[in-house]
């Protein structure tokens, strides 16, 4: 059925592309190959020089979205062009892990509260100073992660700012609701192959565990999480609204799969084993 998701001719912003592995990347391809015409936002004038080729003859603006007026402007920007806008993609998360990963208590203030205004603040922000661009029945989409109660040590503290732009959604849902009818989503994947997520200590080793877990034996591809976001965007996606959809190939469904459970067994006794022999 062509054009099935019914992207053809409609405009979007996508936010956050860093390089060739970036979420947002893979979904920006993807609403280009369904017909529709993506504006791209970078976080600096650096970025932009460093994806001339990858998104080439594309319109690519630069916006930090830690500077309000930087946020004015783009959108100035873009309603030079594009008056009405039929989506917003927020593929944006920063953290930094300077002097090595930490206990969760020992999170320091600044580095938390500068995460939290990256990572979920600039959501609502966005989404504030784009109001009067987006269409009645506009989509907006963030990226997050497919949980937000498991207390993993290699992510930090970004898993309580997740928890808090997963409940964003709801709020600016609300919100809209007494002008528009715009909706506000997340995809939710787990572990991706990002060059933003190699940069956490310890990540590799969480994705190798994950194809572990995983019951199909592999991790989740950027572009199955990229096919989401497009459905969602999508006005197939209607009635969805206000809700994390999660993108994780049943890993949340499989922790305690017996082989995975014979193979940390095993381990565990050669360790006890090695202890005792060098009593």
């Amino acid at each position: 059925m062509p054009d099935f998701l019914q992207l053809e001719a409609k405009t979007f912003v996508v936010f956050g592309v860093a390089n060739r592995k970036s979420v947002a990347y893979h979904i920006g391809k993807t609403l280009e190959e369904a017909g529709a015409t993506v504006v791209y936002v970078v976080r600096s004038e650096q970025r932009r020089e460093s994806l001339g080729k990858l998104l080439k003859d594309r319109e690519v603006l630069v916006c930090d979205v830690e500077d309000q007026q930087q946020i004015d402007r783009v959108r100035d920007e873009i309603a030079a062009h594009h008056p009405v806008i039929h989506g917003l993609v927020h593929s944006i998360a920063f953290a930094s892990y300077e002097g090595g990963m930490r206990p969760f208590h020992e999170t320091g203030r600044a580095q938390f509260l500068q995460a939290v205004d990256i990572s979920c603040f600039s959501l609502i922000s966005l989404c504030n100073a784009f109001k009067d661009l987006l269409d009645q029945d506009a989509s907006v989409i963030a990226i997050s992660i497919s949980t937000t109660r498991m207390a993993s040590e290699n992510y930090g503290y970004m898993a309580p700012i997740k928890a808090a732009l997963d409940s964003s959604l709801a709020f600016l849902t609300k919100s809209f609701s007494k002008f528009s009818r715009v909706r506000f989503n997340a995809v939710g994947p787990g572990l991706l192959k990002t060059s933003a997520s190699a940069g956490i200590p310890g990540y590799v080793d969480s994705y190798l565990y994950a194809e572990q877990v995983i019951p199909r034996g592999q991790a989740v591809q950027t572009q199955e999480a990229a096919n989401v976001a497009a459905f969602l965007l999508s006005p197939r996606s209607s009635g969805i609204t206000a809700q994390t959809l999660v993108v994780d190939a049943g890993m949340s469904t499989n922790y305690f799969d017996a082989a995975v459970i014979e193979r940390a067994m095993r381990e565990d006794s050669n360790a006890a084993t090695r202890t005792d022999g060098n009593r």
